[in-house]
């Protein structure tokens, strides 16, 4: 931020930085359910999928006529469905996290195609409360902003202030040994799988709101930027070691480095190759860690 500021000052200018926090909050949602799959050592690779089908579900159930409050309750309904059928496969069907999401991307990606038969929604999409969601402002801050926010909150205190939360520390540093503790493993991944898709479709309306449409290619890519945040916050690949405060600060991090590097001019592709490098330096830093903690 220093090196940005100094080469051009009007990064840290209250508008940019609004702007910079409202850039976030699409990855931010999907990286906070990313923390709860990845503490239990898994991974969630239908995140993008899970947000462009339920976006383009209640894209299309508002362009029939639905009134947008319940259209929007359905596309979060059916993030969190999708979410569990994710975590029915691990779980009960004790397949590799890996392979499942990988698989369910295909699914969910491919329906979200079938669907809008490969082309945009954009009738009805201008109404005041979906709009809102994603462009509104209150008391001078951005709306998602501050569900951002809130949101944070809430999966704060589950995870690190209930039993549940305690569940999903002990699933991801010893699985058996949480089995002979009583932590019933199937129904805590369901949960965390479940959370991670209701996440990938808030995501999705907040970008339905601002593009005023729903495209079946939204949320491509996104997996790599939430798992991305969640290494750089400090969340162990490992499972069992991390925090939602280091998530949020891995999802700053990456947006000032996708907006400082817009403002000074660099170009989007040597954009990418930065990105990677911090990453790299993150996933070293975070096995270094380890071995000294074991030593």
């Amino acid at each position: 931020m220093i090196i940005i500021t100094a080469i051009n000052p009007n990064f840290l200018t209250t508008n940019n930085l609004l702007n910079l926090l409202l850039q976030v909050t699409a990855n931010g949602f999907i990286a906070f359910g990313m923390t709860f799959v990845i503490l239990t050592s898994g991974i969630d690779l239908s995140v993008g999928a899970i947000l462009a089908l339920s976006s383009a579900i209640s894209a299309g159930l508002i362009a029939q006529g639905m009134p947008l409050p319940l259209a929007v309750l359905i596309a979060i309904l059916l993030g969190g469905f999708l979410g569990a059928i994710n975590g029915l496969l691990v779980a009960y069907g004790k397949l590799a996290p890996f392979i499942v999401t990988l698989a369910t991307q295909m699914v969910y990606r491919g329906a979200t195609l079938v669907f809008t038969n490969g082309n945009p929604i954009t009738k009805h999409m201008s109404g005041f409360f979906l709009a809102y969601i994603g462009q509104g402002y209150l008391f001078g801050i951005p709306f998602p902003v501050i569900l951002m926010v809130i949101v944070f909150i809430i999966l704060y205190i589950l995870l690190h202030k209930t039993a549940f939360g305690k569940s999903v520390y002990a699933l991801g540093g010893n699985e058996k040994a949480a089995y002979i503790s009583g932590v019933k493993l199937n129904k805590v991944k369901v949960i965390i799988y479940t959370i991670s898709g209701v996440m990938s479709a808030l995501s999705g309306l907040i970008i339905t709101s601002r593009l005023s449409s729903a495209t079946p290619q939204a949320g491509t890519g996104y997996e790599m930027y939430a798992i991305a945040a969640v290494v750089l916050g400090g969340t162990s690949l490992m499972g069992g070691k991390g925090r939602m405060t280091g998530t949020i600060i891995g999802v700053l991090i990456i947006g000032v480095l996708n907006n400082g590097l817009n403002i000074i001019g660099v170009s989007a592709f040597w954009q990418q190759v930065i990105e990677g490098i911090v990453i790299l330096i993150a996933v070293l830093v975070d096995v270094l860690r380890n071995k000294t903690s074991k030593s």
